[in-house]
């Protein structure tokens, strides 16, 4: 019997994760909650960008065409 129970240890030591493992979480989740932190600290990165909620966009104009021109970049004045 003492040879399955020394089996039996064997595979619990390998279904275990090593430390170094629970180390590596810790470490993640303390970089996201240090990010979000510094993230809700800090505010929207573009105020003016409203989610896509519920509209529908029909009469949006979301092309970010700002320029003002007809559409043909690089040919004025030719």
């Amino acid at each position: 019997m003492d040879e399955q129970d020394a089996g039996v240890g064997v595979a619990l030591g390998r279904a275990v994760p090593p430390p170094r493992f629970f180390g590596f979480l810790l470490l993640l989740a303390v970089v996201f909650a240090v990010a979000y932190g510094v993230g809700s600290a800090v505010g929207p990165v573009a105020p003016d960008m409203h989610g896509s909620g519920t509209e529908s966009g029909v009469g949006d104009d979301t092309s970010g065409d700002t320029s003002g021109g007809d559409g043909s970049h690089g040919t004025h004045g030719r």
